[in-house]
């Protein structure tokens, strides 16, 4: 194959596989990190400290009791606020943040993520007939139990009495839910593959070389060039998932919940932008000290040059 064949052909398959590299890690990260029960629960682990968390969890659930309690106790004067209001109000405030610094949380709040995370991923996988035609939802009940219970122990007024019923929030909404599951499946076969393929066109890219040192030092210098625009297209996302949240959903919360998502595709890009460098200048310098070695004499040769002196074994000379 002509030298400039051979160029033109490494070339494209460097190009294609410099490409592949932010789409392969941000497909494995999807399919792999974020599709796995384990990880996706000990990645928001962490959040139930958070205070922006903990501050929307609190809000959440008190305003959901609150509900509960206007509409099951027959307990509001004419202006349809129940006798009290206030200091209900107040103390169901109180108890919910209280709640939201204690183990039992961070126990409902592991619980919680686990439970959500099973029945998307059983909807997703098509592993669970029943969610066909509805949307996949997640009952509060358990956690408003547990609020109820910590309002009992600290004596607040009325906290017996409220009801705590089967909420069903939609995590998953039916009318999405195919378009999702065949993303899904495209994930899951683009985070297996595409890895692959750019590892296999870089080495055939390196091989088909003309100069394979300088194919080394472009792939290592697209590697980091990939890292870095995908360093850069994750807080490009946040930004945009910020804005594009309704007015009513606090944003310090969901900027905490996407930055826990995306630690380990922040970290990967991050990895692939300093191996990349690293590989080039070491590529770079291992050349410049090639080219500053000087070279190796050469013996004379001509027709009056004397002959090299014979080598002799060393029976020859022992004789």
């Amino acid at each position: 194959m002509p030298p400039r064949l051979r160029s033109a052909l490494s070339a494209v398959l460097l190009a294609l596989s410099c490409l592949l590299v932010p789409f392969g890690t941000l497909a494995a990260w999807a399919a792999y990190g974020l599709a796995d029960t384990g990880r996706y629960v000990t990645t928001m682990a962490p959040l139930a400290a958070d205070p922006s968390v903990r501050e929307a969890v609190a809000d959440t659930v008190g305003d959901g009791i609150l509900r509960a309690v206007d509409q099951h106790m027959d307990v509001r004067p004419a202006g349809g606020i129940p006798a009290g209001g206030g200091s209900v109000r107040s103390f169901v405030r109180d108890a919910v943040r209280s709640f939201t610094q204690t183990e039992a949380f961070r126990l409902a709040w592991d619980t919680g993520n686990r439970v959500t995370h099973d029945a998307v991923l059983r909807a997703l996988r098509e592993e669970d007939d029943g969610t066909a035609g509805r949307p996949v939802t997640v009952d509060l009940a358990p956690v408003t139990d547990q609020v109820k219970r910590q309002l009992t122990r600290d004596h607040v007024p009325l906290a017996a009495r409220i009801p705590v019923e089967h909420t069903a929030v939609s995590v998953l909404p039916a009318s999405r839910l195919a378009a999702f599951r065949k993303g899904f499946h495209v994930l899951e076969v683009a985070g297996l593959w595409l890895p692959v393929a750019a590892v296999a066109l870089a080495a055939a890219g390196i091989a088909l070389a003309v100069h394979r040192r300088r194919a080394v030092a472009a792939t290592a210098l697209g590697t980091a060039l990939g890292g870095a625009l995908l360093s850069l297209a994750v807080s490009v996302g946040r930004g945009l998932t910020l804005a594009d949240l309704p007015a009513d959903v606090p944003h310090p919360a969901a900027g905490a919940v996407y930055d826990a998502l995306t630690a380990s595709l922040r970290t990967a890009s991050w990895l692939l932008l300093g191996l990349g460098l690293a590989v080039a200048l070491t590529t770079w310098l291992t050349r410049r000290l090639r080219l500053g070695r000087p070279p190796r004499p050469r013996p004379p040769s001509g027709p009056g040059t004397p002959p090299p002196p014979p080598v002799r074994t060393p029976t020859q000379a022992r004789t």
